[in-house]
């Protein structure tokens, strides 16, 4: 019989049962199980954590539990910098996601701020695990159990409601601030957007529109037009005030 002695760290306690929360507790293990089994067993998704430390030293996901263990399972720090002990916290390279059915509004937001974000509603959880497994994406969802799911290397439970606030979130926890493209990608399939002369685009354009904007981006996956008009400004101050609180 294995039995290890747990202990989670900050927000991570929003996953455990109610009595083992901001203490140890003791558990029984599986035979042969790693940290990430027993971190997941016990409620809370892999893709949460930043750091485990197994009897005080930095320890990774697959290492194997012994009798009589102590492990400590940190989340992301804001001021502490884990890199060289810690667990991948996003891709390597560019940044992309795919987020699940219930994130429509966040996956828009997404790529207006120009992030390459796959979302249909039609999405199953196998739909999304494989899309992370292939593409190397990040995975969003409000679902813990989605996140626990092998092919899941790296993902975000999604905490806020909104849709902005979920924005703010995912932008905070993969530091993406410096790296906004806002107004690059169609906001309704993801596709790269590029500059057309009003000319061409003239007879898709509301009179109003056309008598007082001069400027404009197409998407030639689905056609849409967009410009700067009342909904680019509050767009455009959507993101000025994720920049501001990052």
């Amino acid at each position: 019989m294995t039995v290890a002695t747990f202990r989670f760290y900050g927000e991570l306690n929003d996953f455990l049962a109610r009595e083992r929360r901001g203490a140890e507790f003791a558990a029984l293990c599986a035979q042969a199980a790693t940290t990430k089994h027993m971190i997941e067993a016990l409620g809370v998704p892999h893709t949460e954590v930043a750091l485990i430390l197994l009897n005080g030293e930095p320890a990774t996901l697959d290492d194997l539990l012994e009798d009589g263990d102590r492990v400590a399972v940190y989340p992301r720090f804001t001021r502490l910098d884990v890199a060289d002990a810690g667990l991948p916290q996003r891709p390597p390279g560019r940044v992309r996601f795919v987020a699940d059915a219930h994130l429509g509004g966040l996956a828009r937001l997404l790529r207006m701020a120009g992030f390459d974000t796959i979302y249909r509603n039609t999405l199953t959880d196998d739909d999304v695990e494989a899309l992370a497994l292939d593409d190397g994406r990040a995975v969003l969802t409000r679902d813990r159990e989605l996140l626990k799911r092998r092919g899941v290397d790296v993902g975000c439970y999604v905490r806020a409601l909104k849709a902005e606030a979920q924005l703010r979130e995912v932008v905070d926890r993969f530091g993406l601030a410096e790296r906004l493209r806002p107004f690059t990608l169609c906001m309704a399939c993801n596709a790269p957007l590029r500059p057309v002369a009003k000319a061409d685009v003239l007879a898709l354009l509301p009179p109003r529109v056309a008598e007082a904007q001069h400027e404009f981006r197409t998407c030639d996956c689905c056609g849409r037009v967009y410009w700067k008009g009342s909904h680019w400004q509050r767009m455009a101050g959507v993101l000025d005030a994720v920049l501001r609180d990052a």
